[in-house]
């Protein structure tokens, strides 16, 4: 499985302008959301918004930003069924080769003192756990990065030029769904905890 294009959606953006500079290097195209596209930006590193493919704006001041039939078939798409290819063309989507994503800090938020319930919620990210879920479902054609220290690697194996190799692929769908479920304990425990919705946290 070689990259041609990726989708970077990050709160934790430790090394994602080198990522992304290296990526570009290589010629993959990248599209991104909200903060992460302005830092590239920022940084000199061409990119365009998921808009480009989804041709709709962010919404919910910003609570929906990737959630769309064209962003999910893109990377749900099975590269070895000539139907879901056809399809894809049929409605101009590109497929997306490798998701690279981390989620709202919600333990760290609720560990703070005094947190209100507003903010609590608002950091139960949604949009990302299911690009991290849709890529790591489709890992023989889509890799999944979602620690800042797996980007050098990562980096390293494309340069060689040999694409990724189906071990390297279920090894980052494996960690994907092992950090989505440390995450998911983590709003669950919070729920488990705090059963009256009025009181502080």
């Amino acid at each position: 499985m070689r990259v041609q294009r990726t989708l970077l959606s990050v709160y934790d953006k430790e090394g994602i302008v080198d990522f992304a500079k290296g990526l570009r290097l290589l010629g993959v195209k990248i599209f991104s959301t909200g903060g992460t596209l302005k830092l590239l930006k920022e940084n000199g590193v061409e990119a365009d918004s998921v808009e480009a493919i989804t041709r709709t704006p962010e919404l919910l001041s910003g609570r929906v930003k990737t959630l769309h039939p064209k962003i999910f078939a893109g990377l749900l798409a099975r590269r070895d069924d000539a139907g879901h290819m056809r399809e894809l063309e049929d409605h101009s989507i590109p497929p997306i080769d490798l998701v690279g994503c981390n989620l709202y800090p919600f333990r760290k938020v609720v560990e703070k003192e005094n947190v209100g319930l507003s903010e609590a919620l608002e950091n139960i990210d949604i949009g990302g756990v299911s690009l991290i879920r849709a890529a790591a479902k489709n890992y023989k054609d889509v890799a999944v990065l979602v620690h800042p220290k797996q980007y050098p690697d990562i980096l390293k194996v494309m340069k060689r030029d040999e694409g990724f190799e189906e071990s390297l692929l279920w090894a980052l769908a494996r960690e994907a769904f092992g950090y989505i479920v440390e995450y998911d304990k983590a709003i669950s425990g919070f729920f488990h905890r705090f059963k009256d919705p009025a009181r502080k946290l």
